[in-house]
């Protein structure tokens, strides 16, 4: 998965390729794959911060620049991203 936009810095970064466990029980904290009903066709990377009724709370590590759950609401988590392939490749940060 292939990261763009600012949501994430200095976490991830524009261009970072993430590994992600498609289907991956989301845990507080995890840098997440999302989807939210109100934008069906896009997908976001964010940090999980609660589950909600709804699905998860999730913002981005970049709040100045980030499109997240404070304006959307709770989103469905596809997958858990568990590394970086590339530029920099290790573990992500909680």
């Amino acid at each position: 998965m292939a990261v763009r936009g600012p949501s994430m810095s200095p976490t991830v970064r524009d261009g970072d390729v993430l590994l992600v466990r498609f289907g991956a029980a989301p845990a507080p904290g995890d840098v997440v794959l999302v989807r939210w009903s109100q934008r069906p066709e896009q997908l976001s990377v964010k940090r999980a911060v609660r589950a909600d009724g709804a699905g998860w709370w999730v913002l981005g590590d970049n709040p100045d620049g980030s499109t997240d759950s404070r304006t959307l609401g709770p989103a469905n988590v596809v997958g858990v991203a568990s590394g970086r392939m590339w530029p920099r490749p290790g573990r992500l940060r909680s």
